[in-house]
């Protein structure tokens, strides 16, 4: 029997999919990695039975990077990232170990079915997985078919079935185009981000971020805000003058009145013409009319309006709400979020997903009514030829999804209703009237059906009382005319809303890039988001937008990044040569970034106004082991530390605190060292600066602290302080934290790990012995004698963490909150077998953790 392998893009989707196409008769276990599950069943493919294995990735497969010393920032000029850089595709995430895992399940399959996303980033994931299982799979025999694309827009019975049905093939030209963005924003976005991160960061104190990136989306998304900051920063204010009158329609109503001419700027003209009306005692009807009106119904929904809604009217920012639509979406709630369509096929099955909702108790009456009496087709919008716009798939109340996913999902389904509702048809009065020389007009409407407005009320036409009934003659007594004086106001900062909205139109990002281009100025403390989810630009985005339009105004401007879009697009047509685009491309962005280099100073003229030196930042924390003058603390990100005489600039572990280690010195360089802390509950470890940024031994790693050092007699390094081998983590060493007394703690000099010991002990040191059954080092431990663990007047103990019973007992496992970027590594496996593959403590050896050891670390370590 032949197999066929299909995976999805999410692990989710696969569970899905496979449910629907076995009936629900399939069995399943963890892959390789522990992350992607395989479900396997039996059915027929190409009329032949065979055995089906369905499991997916986690995203793309492989990303975009620059090979060895290109991905050092000091070792290279960024100029040479355009060029002579090369690059290679390297696993996303080798923690998932994602190429090895397809390998496995593809070794001896005879054809694969590729389930991924239907849209351009995941055409490229159907090429990652083929590089990965093509080399593996069984040859194809006489010119047979083996590869295959499924293309869906929802995760339901009718549509994967479809899907199944009409298999087609993954297109190279969508993926290619991912390819050259990829490339583009690689080169273009290092370049500029490194040459600018280093040269402002290296000059200023105060910049408070930890990377001045660029970005050829990212920065004309921030040039967008900026310039609606500069419009309010520039507007003066103007008086200008309204005419107001008031007319008695009966005894008990009167009928405010809107002048013809609006307003006037001129404060003489506006009381002349107060002094001429004024004088008249009744308006005069001129002309009456009833119009009938209709309000359409909104065009179905696309991606980009429903992050507009979301955040002017749901409060959700672009980036949450994508990611709640996407689980939504994998759920089986929604359909594809991330289309630029709003038309729907004429074959499109308006009436299923309609169903769907008719027993739904919100909306239930209105869905039965449609039902009834036919629905409306709905309006023509515009068809990018992707996916059919957001639609329900199937029913669901607030008390499934959980608030904040309901929100969402409540606006498209009733967005979806209102799209094959009818029109809100309504009738316009009006009545215009003439007082002394003076028009003035009243209109006032009336509902005559409300169509769509019923399942969307915010958008009904609002109660107003009905107009007095008259004709062309007739007068009525005037109540009152005064003049108002009023001024211009300025535009308000661009809320998240009007900010995709200027995205879109201007061809900035995709429908599923624009939430990630307002996240990443939001993170890199270019903007904050205020009350109203409005993007209020801070001090520094300020001055690189002005320091882009001063230098080239076409980094900051958006027209540049549209053609290059454009020209994206006609490689996913096939229209465009990949190389070509990408060569021209880089070869424009190559000379903006040498005339931008050789013009920064235009820059730091507005970054000097702004933003304070690097000598006259920070306080004074720890000692230069050159000069011996204190060295400035900078906390603003990046955290460093800056030494004014020596002008030098140490680098320090971020996300958590900084300072001065009890002013002991490394034995090394004679600088003061530092203590870093990432909480309260956290880890904690002292490091020199020096050695941090500058390696002392071979086996060191710029980024290390005291806790991997391996100086040999040290006190604070790993040698003196290490203890065994980590009990998750495969390369980490459990070292003992000296300062976190009483609350003593152990941590994992490479992941998270924090073991929580002898608390309330007076004295906690590490011994040169080691233990005879797993070599890790002994503690030696004073118990302060009112509370020792210990039987009878005994408060000192010596033992090994892992296996002395006493302390055992004593000794609870947890995580730290954070960790700081520079750790390698990370959470591991539990059940992590046999020795460190890093350093172990000099003179002693590493932690031997035999299996049988593992039970008792899992029944003491909770």
């Amino acid at each position: 029997m032949k197999t066929v392998l299909m995976v999805a893009e999410k692990p989710s989707l696969a569970q899905s999919i496979a449910k629907i196409l076995s009936r629900g008769n399939v069995s399943s276990h963890k892959g390789l990695n522990g992350t992607c599950s395989v479900h396997e069943y039996t059915g027929t493919f190409a009329g032949q039975p065979v055995r089906f294995k369905m499991t997916s990735v986690c995203g793309h497969v492989m990303t975009l990077d620059f090979l060895g010393k290109y991905n050092k920032w000091d070792k290279v000029d960024p100029a040479e990232l355009f060029s002579q850089a090369p690059t290679e595709k390297k696993e996303a995430n080798p923690k998932l170990n994602m190429v090895k895992f397809l390998q496995v399940e593809g070794k001896g399959c005879d054809y694969i079915v590729l389930w991924l996303d239907c849209d351009k980033e995941g055409e490229n994931i159907c090429f990652e997985v083929l590089d990965a299982v093509l080399p593996v799979m069984n040859p194809a025999r006489g010119g047979e078919k083996t590869v295959f694309r499924a293309r869906f827009s929802s995760i339901t019975d009718t549509d994967i079935c479809n899907a199944m049905a009409r298999l087609g093939e993954p297109d190279h030209n969508e993926a290619l185009s991912v390819d050259a963005r990829q490339e583009l924003d690689l080169r273009i976005g290092c370049a500029f981000t490194r040459f600018q991160t280093k040269y402002f960061q290296g000059k200023y104190g105060d910049l408070d971020s930890s990377l001045i990136s660029f970005g050829p989306c990212q920065t004309p998304t921030l040039g967008f805000c900026v310039e609606r900051h500069d419009k309010i920063q520039s507007f003066k204010p103007e008086t200008y003058w309204v005419l107001q009158a008031k007319v008695n329609a009966d005894k008990d109503r009167s009928l405010l009145l809107d002048w013809d001419r609006v307003r006037v700027f001129d404060r003489e003209i506006a009381q002349m013409f107060l002094n001429m009306t004024k004088l008249e005692k009744e308006a005069q009807v001129e002309a009456t009319s009833k119009k009938e009106k209709a309000k359409q119904r909104p065009l179905a929904l696309n991606t980009v309006e429903m992050l507009r809604v979301a955040s002017s009217s749901l409060g959700m920012g672009p980036q949450h709400a994508m990611q709640t639509a996407e689980r939504l979406y994998t759920q089986g709630y929604i359909s594809y979020p991330r289309t630029e369509t709003t038309h729907y096929p004429e074959n499109f099955d308006l009436k299923g997903p309609l169903r769907q909702q008719a027993n739904h108790p919100y909306w239930a009456d209105t869905v039965k009514q449609l039902l009834a009496e036919g629905i409306n087709r709905p309006r023509k919008g515009h068809d990018a030829g992707d996916h059919p716009p957001i639609t329900p798939m199937r029913s669901a109340t607030e008390a499934e999804l959980g608030s904040e996913a309901w929100r969402l999902y409540e606006y498209i389904t009733r967005h979806f209703i209102a799209t094959v509702s009818y029109d809100c048809k309504y009738l316009q009065n009006t009545i215009s009237f003439r007082i002394g020389p003076e028009h003035f007009t009243c209109t006032v409407k009336t509902v005559i059906s409300p169509g769509f407005t019923e399942i969307m009320p915010w958008q009904s036409v609002p109660l107003e009382e009905s107009l007095p009934t008259c004709q062309r003659g007739d007068t009525f007594p005037v109540g009152e005319v005064k003049l108002l004086e009023k001024q211009t106001s300025p535009p308000d900062y661009l809320t998240e809303a009007e900010l995709i909205t200027l995205m879109e139109k201007h061809g900035i990002g995709t429908d599923a890039s624009i939430p990630v281009h307002i996240n990443n100025i939001c993170q890199r403390n270019y903007v904050v988001v205020e009350s109203g989810r409005r993007l209020k630009p801070t001090n520094l985005g300020i001055v690189l937008v002005h320091g882009y339009y001063k230098i080239d105004a076409e980094l900051v401007l958006p027209t540049i990044r549209s053609a290059v879009e454009k020209q994206l697009n006609l490689i996913a047509q096939g229209k465009a040569d990949f190389r070509q685009v990408l060569g021209h491309t880089l070869d424009i962005f190559k000379r903006k970034f040498h005339y931008f280099v050789d013009s920064i100073a235009g820059m730091d003229e507005l970054m000097e106004v702004s933003f304070s030196p690097l000598a006259a930042t920070g306080k004074p924390l720890s000692r230069c082991g050159k000069c011996h003058r204190f060295m400035k603390y900078i906390q603003a990100k990046p955290s460093r530390l800056h030494c004014s005489h020596c002008d030098e600039t140490y680098t320090l572990p971020q996300n958590g605190t900084i300072k001065l280690y009890k002013e002991l010195r490394c034995p090394l360089d004679d600088f003061e060292l530092v203590l870093w802390s990432s909480g309260s509950r956290g880890k904690s470890y002292p490091l020199c600066p020096y050695c941090y940024n500058h390696p002392p031994f071979r086996d060191m790693k710029k980024g290390m602290g005291c806790n991997e050092c391996t100086h040999p007699t040290c006190q604070h390094s790993l040698s003196m302080l290490g203890i065994g081998q980590c009990v998750e983590c495969e390369s980490g060493v459990l070292v003992l934290d000296p300062t976190s007394g009483p609350k003593w703690k152990v941590a994992c000099n490479k992941c998270n790990v924090v073991a929580h010991c002898f608390e309330n002990a007076h004295r906690v040191r590490v011994s040169p012995e080691t233990c005879s059954s797993c070599e890790a080092a002994l503690l030696d431990v004073d118990f302060n004698k009112a509370k020792s663990p210990l039987l009878g007047d005994e408060t000192q103990h010596t033992g090994c963490v892992f296996c002395d019973p006493v302390f055992q007992e004593l000794v609870e496992l947890r995580h730290a909150a954070s960790c700081h970027p520079m750790h390698r590594g990370g959470p591991g496996r539990r059940q992590g077998r046999g020795r460190a593959r890093g350093r172990r403590p000099a003179g002693k050896p590493g932690a031997r953790r035999p299996k049988d050891k593992m039970s008792a670390l899992a029944a003491y370590f909770v």
